[in-house]
């Protein structure tokens, strides 16, 4: 059995207001090709697949074309889990009617958890799909007293490990932020305060894991616990990512071992710095200049239209620093601490500042539901 593991493809997505369709679409196609040149059996996207939970036209539209490819053109089944970006009733409308296809696509998550059995050559496994899911949807389907997303996932799992595969390796595809895992500035939180955090320990006796929300590739407690990350940079904190799918082969005893399989951006996303003129002299001649910048000049003096002369030479420059202006004051510092911490953190250090006291529990409570309602309403603009 051999399928290719992705997720986060984020398609409608946007860096520093400039679109990335055109990007995406070349990183979807290398996927398709990649399918083919390794006859895999299955495509597995473990969610976030758009980047909206109303996604652009043109976003369907591309996610439409990527689909037909792989499941009429090369007949490959493709499973596809929402994740904490999408819309989960809009992704998943029309999928009861798309089964016989091929294309297997879970919106809601639901309170029984129907495997799917994908057959090859060198035998078959059954696929487990868990679309992103609150600790409150989980609690109202089952009826039962849950409250962190990892007693959630504990109560999901339960069905796939009492489930009778006969014999058959069992793979679980899920969308979730396992406890240690290595982010990046462009994952949005699932929840406020660690709460959404997951031990890898839940899936150690699965045949393999496919995770989806994190945008590095990595594994968390043994090797066949993956993510396989984005497929682009989403923020210039992923620079030194190396983006990729990852090929997985699960041999007749259950045992998988993966590959990673390279992806080549259109355009990178990179962090120059230097003085002004010293970056203009370098950007002639440099065969990258029109990857996704963003520029740090170290110069102390004031500059007439520093943007529009960086354009000139590097045409997609989206964002500029003055740190030579700001290297000698203290609010450098203390910015760049603020944008570390999150809105819980800031928002505690300011009562702390003003009240001279800390919050008490009733309080964090208070100020954790309302950052939660506060991201469910930017979900659904």
């Amino acid at each position: 059995m051999k399928f290719i593991h992705t997720s986060d493809w984020h398609i409608g997505r946007q860096l520093h207001n400039q679109s990335l369709l055109d990007d995406q679409r070349h990183v979807l196609a290398q996927i398709i090709e990649l399918a083919k040149a390794n006859q895999v059996d299955a495509l597995v996207v473990a969610g976030d697949i758009y980047d909206r939970s109303v996604p652009p036209a043109n976003a369907v539209a591309l996610l439409d074309d990527v689909l037909n490819q792989v499941v009429n053109d090369l007949g490959i089944p493709a499973i596809l889990i929402a994740g904490n970006h999408d819309g989960h009733e809009r992704l998943g409308f029309a999928s009861r009617q798309m089964l016989g296809s091929g294309l297997h696509i879970i919106g809601p998550i639901s309170d029984t958890v129907l495997p799917i059995k994908v057959g090859s050559a060198s035998g078959d496994a059954l696929f487990y799909p868990l679309p992103y899911a609150e600790p409150a949807t989980v609690r109202h389907l089952f009826e039962c007293d849950v409250s962190s997303h990892e007693a959630a996932m504990a109560k999901l799992l339960e069905q796939i490990s009492e489930h009778d595969s006969q014999g058959l390796p069992k793979v679980v595809i899920s969308h979730c932020f396992l406890d240690g895992g290595s982010e990046s500035d462009s994952e949005r939180p699932l929840s406020i305060g660690g709460a959404d955090k997951i031990s890898p320990s839940l899936f150690a006796d699965f045949s393999y894991t496919a995770l989806g929300h994190l945008h590095g590739p990595q594994y968390k407690g043994e090797e066949h616990i993956r993510y396989s990350g984005s497929i682009l940079k989403y923020s210039f904190s992923e620079q030194h990512q190396n983006k990729s799918v990852t090929l997985v082969e699960i041999d007749a005893s259950g045992k998988a071992s993966v590959e990673l399989l390279p992806l080549t951006p259109m355009r990178d996303v990179r962090i120059i710095e230097g003085l002004l003129d010293e970056l203009l002299t370098l950007g002639v001649s440099d065969p990258h200049r029109e990857d996704y910048l963003m520029v740090r000049l170290a110069d102390k003096n004031a500059i007439l239209d520093a943007m529009g002369k960086l354009r000139a030479v590097y045409p997609n420059v989206l964002h500029l620093e003055r740190t030579g202006l700001m290297a000698q004051s203290e609010q450098l510092a203390i910015r760049s601490d603020h944008i570390k911490k999150g809105e819980f953190e800031m928002f505690s250090d300011f009562f702390s500042q003003v009240a001279g006291e800390s919050m008490s529990d009733e309080q964090k409570q208070l100020m954790t539901d309302i950052l939660d309602s506060l991201h469910k309403a930017e979900d659904n603009q």
